[in-house]
């Protein structure tokens, strides 16, 4: 007869535990851990007791006034003189520090949440030896607790400290983000500043920065397309044009491309600055090829946007190509030749090959890949910033130039003289939702997806 494994008993509703347990097993609803001890998981046991008595300790000492204290973000907003009548004397009080107050609270909130997850640990714990126990079932010493934790469940012990990590510093800043867009958070208000609901977001959308962010953020969704498509099919074509037959010495081409790609980008793209200055070495060569007859202002606050945004482009294919024409050259190389062979009987020239057969599947295999490359230019802070800095610069705009993205005019805002912490809040969140938008529509239309 087939006799169910320890760690997979027949489950129990907790009315039922609770109904027909012992004294004990209900009291473990409310001090967790006791359970545990009661069937000598010592370390089990313990941990969840005095896990329950730190977080109760740390909520009546600080847990409860850092959660109650994010209602306002701090009563004191600015800096005032009052008259301390028991010292009769007039006292300075400086404002509450809203950052630390909302930092504190966010993470006060999460350790609740942690412990709430603990809580629901303890009471799974309960209904298991309960059911165990029930029907006259090994249950678990606390020396085969303690192995168990190195052996079937040795992916969860070493993914706590990775899970913790995440929490601390991934989705804890995250979320301290996504809520200074709700405060009005900016250079007047940097100390003690208040929630103010979606009003940053009205700002930015319909406020004063629309006539920026809508402007912005279309020249962002032409360079991500532009960027994007043109280092992939002129990384394509180098791929093909360096494996074709007549081609030799073939690995001393792609070594000679890949270090392109091996020197650091930023080097580049200050070499590429000084290269495209008005009186750099580019507008010199095109002088005394007698091309021009005066400099061209390429990237400076005196270029033609539209002169400025080609250039970009132009130089992001440089850096760009190398890194697809190795993806390609890898998918070539594996390409069933016998279908490539079958065209050429039937009468197919190179192009025909290259739409029908080539391109089709170097298309297949490299759209994730693309999608990441498009996520990615959509938030290219590099190549804008160290290239042209966002020049030239537009007087229409608040705070941002011609050439600048979202992520670059977020950054703008920050640092810059406005200091709109809220709006740049605001942005973060908007970029956010339009990669993942993008990402998840662009993925599910892949093959990839579809054939997954």
């Amino acid at each position: 007869m087939f006799k169910r494994k320890n760690h997979l008993p027949p489950k129990a509703t907790y009315k039922e535990v609770w109904s027909k347990g012992d004294a004990i097993t209900k009291c473990s609803f409310f001090i967790m851990g006791l359970n545990a001890l009661k069937h000598g998981q010592w370390a089990k046991g313990l941990s969840l007791l005095l896990s329950e008595i730190v977080f109760f300790a740390w909520i009546c000492l600080t847990g409860f006034s850092s959660i109650k204290a994010l209602s306002n973000l701090g009563l004191i907003k600015k800096k005032q003189v009052i008259y301390d009548a028991s010292q009769g004397v007039y006292v300075t009080k400086q404002p509450d520090s809203s950052v630390l107050i909302l930092l504190f609270g966010l993470l006060a909130l999460m350790v609740v949440i942690g412990f709430i997850w603990l809580y629901i640990v303890n009471l799974k714990s309960v209904r298991k030896n309960y059911v165990l126990e029930r029907d006259h079932e090994h249950i678990l010493t606390n020396k085969e607790e303690l192995a168990n934790l190195f052996d079937e469940r040795l992916h969860t012990t070493l993914m706590t400290i990775p899970v913790l990590g995440i929490f601390l510093f991934t989705i804890l800043p995250t979320v301290f983000m996504i809520s200074m867009a709700f405060t009005n958070y900016d250079r007047q208000h940097s100390i003690g500043f208040s929630w103010t609901g979606f009003k940053a977001f009205g700002n930015v959308l319909s406020g004063d920065l629309a006539g920026t962010f809508f402007p912005v953020l279309g020249w962002t969704l032409i360079w991500a397309v532009a960027a994007t498509a043109t280092t992939f099919f002129f990384g394509v074509l180098l791929a093909l044009l360096i494996e074709s037959k007549g081609i030799k010495h073939k690995g001393f081409w792609r070594t000679i491309f890949v270090l392109v790609w091996a020197v650091p980008q930023f080097v580049s793209l200050l070499m590429m600055a000084q290269f495209l200055d008005y009186q750099g070495a580019f507008n010199a060569i095109l002088m005394n090829l007698h091309l021009i007859s005066s400099p061209i202002h390429f990237i400076d606050n005196q270029a033609a946007p539209w002169v400025a945004r080609i250039t970009v482009i132009f130089v992001n294919m440089w850096i760009g190509i190398p890194v697809s024409m190795l993806v390609s050259t890898a998918i070539i190389q594996n390409l069933p030749q016998d279908q490539v062979e079958a065209a050429k009987i039937d009468g197919a020239n190179a192009i025909q090959i290259f739409k029908s057969i080539t391109f089709p599947q170097i298309l297949f295999v490299m759209a994730p890949s693309l999608i990441q490359q498009f996520i990615g230019n959509i938030n290219n802070f590099n190549v804008i910033y160290l290239l042209t800095g966002g020049a030239p610069m537009n007087n229409n705009y608040n705070g941002a130039g011609s050439t600048d993205l979202l992520v670059t005019w977020l950054y703008n805002l920050t640092f810059g003289q406005e200091q709109r912490y809220n709006a740049s809040a605001v942005l973060g969140i908007l970029i956010f939702i339009l990669s993942a938008t993008v990402s998840l529509i662009a993925y599910r239309r892949t093959n990839a997806f579809k054939e997954g």
